[in-house]
């Protein structure tokens, strides 16, 4: 009943801020509406430069935007557990600065956006998700929900991802070391984290110097990642706490029209291998020059360098379907980079791992093998994370 009152609050709003308006008969707006044209929001595009600390924070002027990280983990006996914690951020009006003595006091009747956050916890065929909503005015630091740069601070209510790095005296990377926090009561008796997050290497800009196009079109987003995080602390399962420790990938995208109208969905990957390379490859399903799938993808090393990949060095076919949540879904994939001498199953060890959230979507845990091994496995290549979603 909560989450069917928070969906239509959500609805209602996107409504009155006329963000929420159908396409016109025979037009789509890609998945979710991220195909939607960027009307007077910035848009990202090549050229633009990313810049630390601030672009870890909120970017307001853009429609769209996230905090995602998923963490792949052992227990102290080596059983694994695997979680995702994502915080996004949905503009509610266009950014038309109002006159100075016009600006409303910020506050939860003046929002001008909109926060969704999501967390999961997983182990063998348990898996946990919750949702929650927010909203805030841009100028607000202080609010329901928000991001800011330095120190760097994510939240929503009391789930916090949240820099340990005091930068109060002296300059330094707030990105460098952070907590995060976040619990949800129900009726397995409850599940969450406390975990320390440390970088090992560092941040990762995607595309072309952090633009990551999207469509032959054109579109795309502002992307970086931080995929050499160390995770050490606490999950909590249906009520049982475990210390735990593993790695983590978080990724961080704005846009404001992400999605050609024509595409409904994606396959995105995370891969950390045991060679200490890391690797990201997506495909979006239409969208392509001659109107196959587009994908790209980044391959990179273990000291951190990125090497961008383009539409036609990456191969992704999907193997075996496993039926989850009433759907057909792809659990098991080949994938292919041949320059980076990649040639690897990837496959997904539990296929209950649907995100039953307000936009459904597959998110979950998945081991990578050396594809000559044949339908018997093989030796582990590495672990990471597999998200599906449009299914």
């Amino acid at each position: 009943m909560k989450r069917s009152v928070a969906l239509i609050t959500l609805l209602a709003m996107f409504t009155l801020a006329g963000c929420a308006e159908e396409p016109p008969p025979n037009e789509t707006a890609g998945f979710a509406g991220l195909g939607q044209e960027a009307g007077d929001f910035a848009q990202a595009h090549d050229g633009i430069r990313l810049s630390f600390p601030e672009d870890h924070a909120a970017h307001p002027d853009y429609r769209i935007e996230w905090w995602y990280l998923t963490a792949n983990l052992e227990d102290e006996d080596g059983e694994p557990l695997g979680l995702q914690w994502t915080l996004f951020r949905q503009a509610l009006t266009e950014p038309k600065e109002p006159p100075p003595n016009e600006r409303p006091e910020p506050g939860p009747w003046a929002a001008d956006q909109l926060w969704m956050a999501h967390m999961a916890v997983s182990r063998g065929e348990t898996h946990r998700v919750a949702e929650r909503f927010a909203r805030s005015h841009s100028q607000d630091e202080s609010g329901q929900a928000g991001a800011v740069a330095e120190p760097f601070r994510a939240w929503i209510d009391h789930w916090q991802l949240v820099s340990r790095v005091d930068t109060s005296d002296e300059p330094g990377d707030t990105f460098a070391e952070l907590t995060l926090a976040a619990h949800q009561d129900d009726e397995h008796g409850g599940f969450g984290y406390d975990l320390t997050l440390v970088a090992e290497g560092p941040l990762v800009l995607h595309g072309t110097e952090g633009f990551s196009q999207k469509s032959a079109d054109g579109q795309g987003s502002m992307y970086y990642s931080q995929p050499f995080w160390r995770v050490e602390g606490e999950v909590t399962l249906d009520g049982e706490t475990r210390a735990v420790s593993g790695r983590g990938w978080l990724d961080r995208e704005w846009s404001s029209q992400l999605l050609g109208p024509e595409q409904q969905g994606w396959d995105w990957f995370s891969l950390h291998l045991a060679s200490g390379h890391k690797l990201m490859a997506f495909q979006l399903r239409g969208g392509g020059a001659d109107g196959s799938d587009y994908r790209s993808g980044t391959w990179i090393s273990p000291e951190g360098e990125p090497t961008a990949l383009a539409p036609d060095e990456i191969a992704m076919t999907p193997l075996t379907t496993r039926r989850v949540a009433g759907r057909e879904v792809p659990t098991r994939w080949h994938l292919e980079i041949p320059r980076a001498e990649l040639d690897l199953i990837v496959e997904a060890p539990h296929a209950e791992r649907w995100m039953e959230t307000s936009v459904a979507y597959w998110e979950g845990e998945v081991i990578a093998r050396d594809a000559a091994s044949g339908e018997d496995g093989g030796d582990e290549r590495g672990i990471g994370y597999l998200e599906m979603t449009g299914y």
